[in-house]
């Protein structure tokens, strides 16, 4: 548990403290600008498209996302593995789904009587995926993280609200995305309803990492990609926890060149901090050959990735984004290659999620 805990009391100040530290020491006249809140203006103009800069950050997309389908091909056949029988869909799936159908009915429509409370459909139409992923991981497997780790399932919406506020705040020193429909907030307005949006993030995605972990073809512990060794873990952590924090420090004063480290920083500081305080790392069973930390969280946050995107474009209070170089092919408000940062964003939310496990002494990983 102090171990747990110190990785995140480090964790949490390196990704607080690097941002404004880099902006400083490159002397930027209004530091203050970047704490303004709410942060409803935009003071990081985005850098037009380019195909020179789309090309080979396709191509890079593209060699992650093979990689992550190739991890989930498992070495041996997949017949040798037995299916479980399947349980009714519970009845508490079904009130989830309810939940969800009428608030992506209200979420879209535009009815006059629900018009003051159009713009907090978010929260309900979430809650119901949450359940609902969690009834469908319960139907096929026998048990999900609602039933069976109900203090790790609770804890995580609290945490989730922290956990995905500190990506507000990188955001602030790139502004990849930007919330309208919101003007009217007061101060205190926007932090209650964002900070009840945010609850929902984590539950989202480790429920969907769990659901998918419950079918046979993708739970195995031998992929045809090899096992990884590394000799020496302790001097490979050192680059890597050096490359994040630099890459986190530059944010804001690269934003166009660096934007996608604020996915990629954390997950690596987080999994180099582990290593050097002699932990059990979360990509320990690749060693064995064991892909599914890697394939099964990125799979599951590039699921969600497709809800959020998909509900959020029709909705009234939504985010839209100004990705640099890149923001062409939308799907929905996200430009095409935007999608590939879910891939890493899968592997921070599991390892937060381990980590607060870890905090209820809890020695079971999600995955």
């Amino acid at each position: 548990m102090r171990n747990g805990l110190f990785n995140l009391l480090v964790f949490t100040a390196l990704l607080l403290g690097l941002p404004l530290l880099g902006i400083s020491l490159a002397g930027h006249p209004s530091v203050g600008s970047y704490l303004a809140f709410p942060p409803l203006t935009r003071q990081v103009p985005p850098a037009p498209f380019s195909w020179s800069a789309f090309v080979p950050l396709a191509l890079i997309s593209a060699v992650l996302l093979v990689l992550v389908g190739a991890a989930a091909i498992p070495r041996e056949p997949a017949a040798e593995r037995q299916h479980g029988p399947s349980r009714p869909f519970p009845g508490w799936g079904w009130l989830g789904l309810l939940l969800l159908a009428l608030s992506w009915t209200l979420a879209w429509a535009r009815f006059p009587w629900f018009a003051e409370l159009q713009a907090h459909s978010f929260t309900p139409l979430w809650l119901g995926y949450i359940l609902v992923v969690n009834a469908l991981c319960y139907r096929r497997a026998g048990r999900c993280l609602l039933l069976n780790r109900p203090g790790l399932f609770l804890a995580l919406f609290p945490f989730s609200a922290v956990f995905w506020w500190y990506f507000e705040y990188l955001n602030r020193f790139v502004q990849n995305w930007n919330y309208v429909g919101v003007a009217d907030f007061t101060a205190w307005q926007y932090a209650f309803f964002a900070t009840l949006n945010f609850t929902t993030v984590l539950p989202a995605v480790v429920g969907t990492t769990e659901w998918l972990a419950s079918h046979p073809r993708l739970n195995h512990s031998r992929s045809i990609l090899p096992p990884i060794h590394l000799r020496r873990p302790k001097a490979a952590a050192w680059p890597v926890l050096a490359v994040a924090v630099a890459a986190l420090g530059g944010i804001g004063v690269w934003p166009d060149y660096l934007h996608p480290f604020l996915w990629v920083s954390p997950l690596l500081i987080i999994l180099a901090l582990e290593v050097l305080v002699h932990e059990k790392s979360y990509l320990s069973p690749l060693t064995q050959g064991d892909w599914r930390p890697i394939y099964l969280p990125a799979l599951a946050a590039l699921i969600c990735g497709f809800f959020w995107e998909m509900w959020n474009n029709w909705s009234l209070a939504k985010w839209e984004y100004s990705v640099p170089f890149m923001h062409r092919f939308q799907i929905f408000e996200m430009p095409l290659l935007g999608y590939a940062g879910y891939l890493p964003f899968g592997l921070v939310c599991v390892v937060i999620a381990g980590q607060i496990a870890r905090l209820g002494k809890e020695r079971q990983w999600i995955v």
